[in-house]
């Protein structure tokens, strides 16, 4: 008889590990079946878009010595103006010219940088590299030329 209840026991205990197991892949599953990069954004320095045509052929120059606050926001487009929403956090490296390396501007995250603290460690020609700490938001422009 124990014999018998030992095995009734191990068999339930098989049929809610199954359970959990098959509860976890569900979770999983839509968990990877969110669709990424669904919401829009745009580098803005002082509420300005960086970008020239916010379209695949647009590109992001900013001189030198430029002043402002850099902001990643999600951007909406309206009466011919883009503007931007609440600030997104970004992280900033730097592309060098010559070599093509990226590196780490900091390993803060920002919702708001003064660009001219970016801007003291760039040489004209090299390029900031934004990029968003959420996989919902598309930041399509995430590179900025220094002229």
């Amino acid at each position: 008889m124990r014999h018998h209840s030992f095995y009734k026991i191990w068999n339930m205990k098989k049929i809610h590990r199954l359970v959990l197991l098959l509860f976890c892949s569900a979770i999983t599953v839509l968990a990877f079946g969110q669709d990424k990069y669904t919401n829009c954004t745009a580098a803005f320095l002082d509420n300005k878009l960086v970008v020239n045509e916010y379209s695949p052929e647009g590109k992001c120059i900013i001189d030198s010595t430029a002043g402002g606050s850099l902001t990643v926001c999600p951007a909406t487009y309206e009466n011919n103006v883009w503007t931007a929403d609440e600030p997104a956090e970004f992280m900033v490296a730097i592309r060098d010219k010559n070599t093509g390396t990226i590196c780490m501007f900091s390993d803060k995250r920002y919702k708001k940088l003064d660009i001219s603290q970016v801007l003291s460690k760039c040489r004209k020609g090299d390029h900031i590299v934004l990029m968003t700490m959420n996989n919902h938001l598309a930041l399509p422009h995430n590179e900025i030329l220094i002229r």
